[in-house]
């Protein structure tokens, strides 16, 4: 045989031996799961996430009617891949997903709901409204089924079983308050992890967390507040998720996260580079590209599939529930352009619902650059308002660390930096901070004030669970102790009047009180609001509809004047009215129950003795 021969038939042989290797390699596809675990035909065109083995090989088709597959996209190692579908001209059916290759076929069924009447659903939140925070952990167990193995309430970070069903026992509880809102902490899968009780590092965005209960115990939960006229918002994290993921050791692409488990950046949290102009990207990568904490891998949403992925989780929450808004978690540590395309498709799909983002910052000139309605560095973020935290840290500042009250009225006159001030959603403490009561200052007289303010600044007051009633909590988890009368064996149950210490009473009775009197008063829910006094002790302000100067002719239109005196000693307080809201009025009506305090008038001024640490509600015409 010749040299050419030769060297052609053992060619010949390597190739058939390659051609068999290959062949030997490519392994039967499975389907595993897919996300979104369902979808609706009318809302955006899908892209499923499939999940399994052997996909890297497969040719996939879907058989629906009125279904298209417009392309797909698989992971190098098989154990993903992207589907795109055309769904919004079918009907409501079960589809039937199949990938194939040489060795065998998986299919999978993939179910195109048909949607529920919007009636009653995704409304969205506003100053009308008051919101009740709740870590649905700590709140009631009102399903003892629910409590799995490592159930210890003797642990502050461990499960404590507080559920949905809990929720919805007390749901009147939460109506009596004058709550209209309900929002929780997040109820994704946090898995077996064993300190996630708060929700907050997701195994499975696609699955309710088993502790809280069940997809339909979340909607029937969702369905009772809609029975009530109540509304739900849910806590969403789009900027990371829990390492006990399965994606943390086996990512869609290389590029899903910012960094792997291995090597990652932590998080900076000082965000004056991010709205600086003259910044470097250096000096803030860290924030959004970082790592929340090592427990926390930092999603890429500049990855157009993470980004589509986070976007769509995001409508099949609200689509599934019927959610009323989002509260958005860490919203500065994920990029603006994402959050543009996030609120677009929010947006255009429910038109009604509203967001809110966590901007954990006191200075307003950083809040307010993450608010939408504005772009800046050239892009809107679409976010319909931030939280207040500069109003909170002022309200902690002057009532619990003895600054001057005039610090309430220079965050308020900064209020021209955000694009909606009325949106703003105000509170007095949530589950990242320390109880109001637990501050060295602070005093019930001092909380009664807090609540005060609460019930009567511009936006939408917000409730954390448990300060309606005293409680009292050092920083996280003490923030997070357990509600009284929601789990066996504790000494009292604070949802019933009869069951309260005569502190929770009085507490409870002052808030519910003030909310009452805001619920009836169009001028505190909505009014512009005009500071007309602030000194070191004391504050005042009216709220009305078109506020400038003087009561309207004829004495039509009300206004509502607050007051607040922190001093520890009762105060003689002259109010200027000339040039004000206040000029030419001339009855006022307090609406506190039991307040006796009255306005004296003369010289263009109002005055008016404050009880120490007092708080005045006067209606005005």
């Amino acid at each position: 045989m010749t040299l050419w021969r030769r060297t052609r038939l053992l060619s010949l042989v390597l190739l058939a031996a390659i051609s068999v290797s290959c062949f030997a390699q490519i392994s039967t596809p499975t389907i595993t799961k897919i996300d979104p675990p369902n979808w609706w035909p009318s809302l955006p065109d899908p892209m499923l996430l499939v999940y399994g083995t052997g996909l890297d090989h497969a040719h996939f088709s879907v058989n629906g009617a009125g279904i298209r597959l417009l392309r797909s996209k698989a992971s190098e190692n098989g154990h993903y891949a992207f589907l795109w579908l055309a769904t919004q001209k079918a009907s409501a059916q079960t589809l039937r997903i199949e990938a194939t290759n040489s060795s065998g076929a998986a299919q999978r069924e993939f179910t195109l709901k048909e949607r529920k009447p919007a009636a009653g659903r995704y409304q969205g939140f506003s100053s009308k409204d008051v919101m009740y925070l709740i870590m649905t952990d700590r709140f009631a167990d009102g399903d003892a089924g629910n409590n799995q193995p490592g159930y210890d309430r003797s642990k502050v970070r461990g499960w404590h079983g507080g559920d949905f069903q809990g929720i919805e026992q007390h749901l009147d509880y939460l109506k009596s308050l004058g709550v209209t809102t309900l929002w929780t902490t997040p109820v994704s899968s946090n898995g077996t992890m064993p300190d996630s009780y708060h929700g907050y590092a997701a195994v499975d965005l696609y699955s309710v967390d088993s502790h809280f209960g069940t997809m339909s115990s979340y909607q029937e939960l969702a369905d009772a507040l809609h029975a009530r006229g109540m509304k739900l918002v849910l806590d969403v994290v789009p900027n990371h998720i829990g390492v006990e993921h399965s994606w943390v050791h086996d990512s869609p692409t290389p590029d899903w996260f910012h960094g792997t488990l291995e090597h990652h950046i932590p998080a900076h949290y000082n965000f004056e580079a991010l709205i600086d102009p003259h910044a470097a990207p250096s000096s803030y990568v860290n924030i959004t590209n970082g790592w929340f904490t090592d427990a926390m891998p930092d999603m890429n949403q500049e990855n157009p599939l993470v980004s589509q992925y986070l976007i769509q989780n995001a409508v099949w929450w609200i689509e599934s529930a019927g959610l009323d808004g989002l509260r958005i978690d860490t919203f500065p540590y994920v990029g603006r352009a994402f959050w543009q395309d996030f609120h677009r498709t929010i947006h255009s799909v429910y038109p009604g619902l509203t967001t809110v983002g966590e901007v954990f910052n006191a200075d307003p000139t950083i809040t307010s650059f993450f608010a939408g309605g504005v772009a800046q560095r050239g892009i809107d973020t679409g976010l319909d308002t931030p939280f207040d935290f500069p109003m909170y840290f002022a309200i902690r500042d002057v009532l619990a660390h003895d600054k001057p009250m005039s610090e309430l009225s220079g965050v308020l006159r900064q209020d021209h930096l955000y694009p909606h001030p009325e949106r703003l959603v105000d509170f007095i403490g949530n589950h990242d901070t320390k109880r109001f009561l637990s501050e060295a200052n602070a005093s019930p007289a001092r909380l009664k004030l807090a609540f005060g303010l609460l019930a009567t600044l511009r936006g939408m007051p917000t409730i954390y669970s448990g300060d309606e009633i005293a409680m009292l909590g050092g920083e996280d988890p003490d923030n997070r102790r357990d509600f009284p009368g929601g789990f066996p064996g504790q000494s009292h149950d604070a949802f019933n009047a009869s069951g309260r210490t005569e502190q929770e009473q009085a507490m409870f009775s002052w808030t519910s009180q003030l909310f009452q009197i805001r619920a009836a008063h169009p001028e505190i829910q909505s009014g512009e609001q005009q500071d007309v006094f602030a000194d070191d002790t004391a504050f005042a302000f009216v709220r009305g509809a078109k506020l400038s100067v003087g009561c309207t002719a004829g004495g039509t239109a009300k206004e509502v004047l607050v007051i607040l005196n922190k001093a520890d000693q009762a105060r003689d307080l002259r109010i200027p009215a000339k040039d004000t809201a206040l000029a030419s009025c001339s009855k006022f009506t307090p609406l506190i129950a039991g307040d006796t305090e009255k306005i004296q008038q003369g010289n263009g001024d109002l005055t008016i003795t404050m009880p120490a640490t007092g708080f005045a509600i006067f209606e005005v015409q």
